[in-house]
């Protein structure tokens, strides 16, 4: 069941949308400079109440980017905290998850959002962007489902497995009409058009997640482990989450994976996973929810990196699910933007920030998991 929207949001610009004109925020890095390591300790953040009740920081322009995934989130969020907000403008630039970490690391940003976590190795250079001895931390903000989206006139409904959606985006299934296809539908008239499988160009949280899932349910088909960057050979690609999903839309026999809100955006049929359960799962805020809500802590020193159960077979549950981060300083945030920043952070993570995502296509956090976030940024400087 495909969640109902109250809005739909405008389409973006594939890799490049500065999101609703003006997206305010910057932490450990607003001038495209590094901090300089010896800054002395920050003094409180000055706060004030804006517009119901919202918390407003000082006001600053706050630069960030990343993740495309939470690019209609942040259109709904933005527009919300600086009508509380207006002194604030939050500038946000959905270039995928990969562009966004080295902006960040890079002291581009005042953070980054992210569908991947960061390395070990890109943690350790978080170091030389956060004074004071800081270091980058992940704060999970929503949840979503990665919906299989496809092109086939005249298949409304289409259910596949993690063995052949592995082998599909492998190359290895070159036929809509394939056996494997066909035992999974029966009664489905499966044309023989050839299976245009189209993967993210750019570094892409999205693909690290696809990948995973891959990798963790069907281990003996998938043979390329998961990365930000598409690894298997063949097939088509295209830039950015709205990008893929424009060329499903526009491919006969295309097939892509893309979150559920793009596939909405442009009407695009998804499938149904087969996970093992008494039934198929469809993609949907509250499958995928049922999946998130498995999730564990496996961060270490503090930080909130989640690990998703791919391989569930719980009834209900949709496998093929993200969570993006925003990733920010622990401490060591640039003097300047860290009010408005984490002003716009405790907002996201607040009850008005989280009650309407459904209608964007997102699923919620587990309760204890916003919990956490919450009592993390309290602690962040």
């Amino acid at each position: 069941m495909k969640p109902q929207r109250k809005r739909r949001p405008r389409t973006l610009v594939a890799g490049s949308a500065i999101v609703s004109g003006a997206l305010l925020l910057t932490a450990c890095g607003s001038n495209g400079s590094s901090r300089p390591s010896g800054a002395a300790p920050m003094a409180a953040s000055p706060t004030t109440t804006g517009a119901g009740g919202v918390t407003c920081g000082k006001a600053a322009t706050v630069p960030a980017s990343g993740s495309t995934a939470q690019e209609f989130a942040m259109q709904f969020w933005i527009k919300n905290y600086m009508r509380a907000c207006p002194g604030t403008r939050i500038n946000y630039e959905g270039n995928g998850s990969g562009a966004g970490q080295t902006d960040f690391l890079n002291g581009r940003t005042a953070f980054a959002g992210s569908d991947a976590a960061l390395s070990a190795t890109q943690i350790t250079q978080s170091r030389s962007v956060c004074s004071n001895g800081g270091r980058a931390v992940h704060l999970p903000m929503l949840g979503g489902p990665i919906a299989i989206a496809y092109n086939l006139p005249g298949v409304s409904k289409l259910i596949l497995d993690a063995p052949t959606l592995a082998k599909v985006f492998d190359s290895q299934i070159t036929k809509w009409n394939d056996p494997a296809i066909a035992k999974l539908n029966p009664g489905t008239k499966l044309p023989s058009t050839s299976i245009k499988a189209s993967h993210r160009s750019d570094s892409s949280g999205t693909t690290d997640n696809f990948t995973s899932y891959l990798s963790a349910a069907a281990p003996g088909a998938w043979r390329h482990g998961h990365n930000k960057e598409w690894q298997a050979k063949g097939g088509q690609s295209a830039k950015g989450s709205s990008g893929l999903a424009e060329q499903v839309k526009k491919t006969a026999g295309a097939i892509g994976y893309v979150e559920l809100s793009y596939a909405i955006a442009r009407n695009i049929p998804s499938v149904a996973i087969a996970t093992g359960a008494t039934a198929p799962v469809d993609a949907s805020v509250f499958t995928a929810s049922k999946a998130i809500a498995g999730a564990e802590v496996a961060g270490a020193d503090g930080d909130l990196v989640l690990r998703l159960d791919y391989a569930t077979k719980a009834p209900g549950a949709y496998p093929i699910a993200l969570v993006t981060y925003e990733i920010v300083c622990d401490k060591g945030n640039r003097p300047a933007t860290w009010s408005a920043t984490k002003a716009f952070l405790t907002y996201l993570a607040g009850a008005k920030g989280q009650e309407d995502l459904s209608f964007q296509g997102y699923a919620t956090l587990p309760a204890t998991i916003v919990d956490k976030v919450r009592s993390k940024i309290d602690s962040l400087s």
